[in-house]
């Protein structure tokens, strides 16, 4: 792969920080990666240092900077999660530990979903994309975690309201719903129930979280899993 060529792709991840609530919106174009690489944290900054390694520069080197990155994500996460229930009281510390758990069910779903989808492929981009789908959700986990660890203080949950009684999320659903059906339509009838599988361990997932986080984190939260079905459906069986 080209010097210029990973020098677009690093853009394309910087870019994309305005993804999900993109779609929130109702915007049609979708960039090539979910979420952003920001120099500020430590994590983001050796991942582009590690992607401008020249003994780095092959597809396989930069498929492993994102998955030290991805490791890393995870014990960020991991921190984060202890830093949170340290400050909670028991009833909400149980809860989070579910959500915990629904999340790494839902990772380890989405990770075979995500070799299925991109098994129909072809070409070291969309082996990028793969690898860059992998990392995203476990680096928004993390930051989302801290946000919460940040801001807890021991009191209730925030309430949001129902679903139904939120324009923004009722059509953020409509619309996850619609890229979830298409996206099964395209994948290969051997690989839908891995589909299904998938999606059914993140609606476990934000059935757990979505009592605990307010409206605004909930849109991020659904926002993201459109832009993931969004780009599956526009990827599967390219080659």
């Amino acid at each position: 792969m080209t010097v210029r060529i990973l020098r677009s792709f690093v853009t394309a991840l910087a870019t994309a920080a305005t993804l999900g609530m993109a779609l929130v919106a109702g915007l049609a174009a979708a960039p090539a990666a979910h979420a952003e690489v920001a120099a500020a944290d430590p994590i983001d900054a050796g991942m582009r240092t590690c992607l401008a390694r020249a003994d780095r520069s092959s597809t396989a080197g930069q498929i492993q900077c994102m998955d030290d990155a991805r490791t890393a994500w995870r014990s960020a996460a991991d921190a984060a999660l202890s830093q949170l229930i340290a400050k909670l009281p028991a009833a909400q510390q149980k809860r989070w530990r579910v959500s915990q758990d629904k999340w790494s069910a839902w990772r380890d779903a989405e990770d075979t979903m995500l070799g299925a989808a991109f098994a129909t492929t072809s070409g070291s981009t969309y082996q990028l994309y793969e690898a860059d789908m992998r990392l995203q959700p476990v680096r928004d986990r993390a930051l989302s975690l801290r946000g919460q660890a940040q801001a807890a203080a021991g009191d209730a949950p925030p309430v949001a309201r129902a679903c139904s009684a939120d324009a923004r999320c009722e059509h953020v659903s409509y619309d996850l719903n619609r890229y979830y059906r298409k996206l099964y339509a395209r994948m290969p009838a051997h690989s839908r129930p891995v589909l299904s599988r998938a999606q059914s361990a993140w609606r476990a997932y934000r059935d757990a979280t979505t009592p605990l986080i307010d409206e605004h984190a909930r849109l991020d939260l659904l926002g993201a899993r459109l832009a993931t079905l969004k780009r599956l459906s526009e990827t599967v069986n390219n080659r």
